[in-house]
């Protein structure tokens, strides 16, 4: 098989590895499609993310999907030619996160493309990669891989909107409209939300953000004037999603939430650069949630798919064979120009 494995910064390379053989409960996946995430950036460009380096080479990649080749002994539910999304999280279902309903929290997880344990967890891009059977959710046979790999992300956006508690009729702000902030705000909308706003810095993937719902979209940078408009009256929005990982961000989302309104927290922000204004968080009594990936949500988010009820053709940029992957991961980075690109079996 062929495999796209990260040695350090800017270092990635296609490299033949052995063909990967399933134990009792795993299945071998041939890939179909998967999205580069901004945490496969962050391994691409800096050798790491925040404290976690690369320190051997990894196999890079979680948002993925494919057809099972072969199943090991004890695996029940899955057979050879079924087309499955694969939920990269492998969580030990065992330790008193796992036990009391966080799975997401796992403090034993095995996550696809992660270098914060060592040995690390290989990644799925990959031309064969394994899987457990329990990763593996089959979707139906007219859904292109593509779409069934984007569940990984659309899950993280889902968790996050679960976070936050009831919509019905709110007015949401999403801060960040890269594909996790696009989705949240697809995903609010499913919730009931009556007014969804997307800001960014950039004018190219508001756009984008608009074609997949929002009804407004701010550019901070050039439009200050509407971005300082949110803060009137104490605030002009229920709920607020922060997904740039920004603190100057997380600071606008403080003077643009309503009074006892909701912060969800998904972006990761840089080391260093977290600092909240803690009063101004106390004198408006606001909650300020953490959203860290997810679990269940996987599921939901391969059944919402599957119903049709988000079309994500907007998000998807390019494509492109494991042979042009560093052509693809330049691509990604580039926020003008990309915001979901994909790599292809072929």
């Amino acid at each position: 098989m062929i495999a796209c494995v990260i040695h350090g910064a800017k270092d990635l390379r296609v490299q033949e590895q052995s063909d990967p053989q399933p134990g009792a409960g795993e299945v071998v996946v041939r890939f179909g499609a998967g999205g580069i995430c901004g945490s496969d950036l962050h391994y691409y460009f800096e050798g790491g993310i925040g404290d976690v380096k690369i320190k051997e080479p990894m196999i890079v990649g979680h948002e993925v999907a494919g057809e099972v080749v072969a199943v090991g002994s004890e695996v029940r539910r899955t057979k050879p030619g079924d087309r499955v999304a694969v939920n990269p999280t492998r969580a030990c279902l065992q330790c008193p996160e796992c036990l009391s309903g966080h799975a997401n929290l796992c403090r034993n997880v095995l996550f696809f493309g992660s270098a914060s344990s060592l040995p690390h967890v290989p990644g799925a891009f990959a031309s064969l990669f394994l899987a457990s059977e329990k990763q593996c959710v089959p979707v139906p046979p007219k859904m292109s891989f593509r779409v069934a790999a984007s569940a990984e992300p659309l899950a993280v956006a889902l968790h996050a909107v679960a976070q936050c508690g009831p919509l019905l009729g709110k007015a949401v702000l999403v801060t960040g409209s890269g594909p996790i902030g696009i989705l949240v705000s697809a995903a609010a909308h499913l919730a009931g939300a009556s007014r969804v706003t997307v800001t960014d810095l950039f004018d190219e993937p508001l756009q984008v953000a608009l074609r997949m719902g929002a009804e407004e979209v701010v550019n901070v940078k050039s439009q200050p004037d509407l971005l300082a408009e949110f803060g009137r009256d104490r605030g002009q929005f229920d709920a607020v999603f922060e997904a740039s990982g920004n603190a100057r961000a997380l600071e606008n989302c403080i003077t643009s939430v309503r009074p006892a309104g909701r912060i969800v927290q998904i972006g990761i922000m840089p080391a260093g650069n977290a600092a909240a204004p803690i009063n101004r968080i106390m004198a408006k009594e606001l909650k300020l949630i953490g959203s860290f990936r997810f679990y269940d949500e996987f599921e939901w988010a391969v059944d919402l798919l599957a119903a049709n009820r988000i079309d994500l053709t907007p998000i998807f940029s390019a494509e492109y064979p494991f042979s042009r992957a560093i052509e693809a991961f330049e691509l990604a980075s580039d926020r003008h120009r990309a915001v979901k690109v994909s790599l292809v079996a072929g």
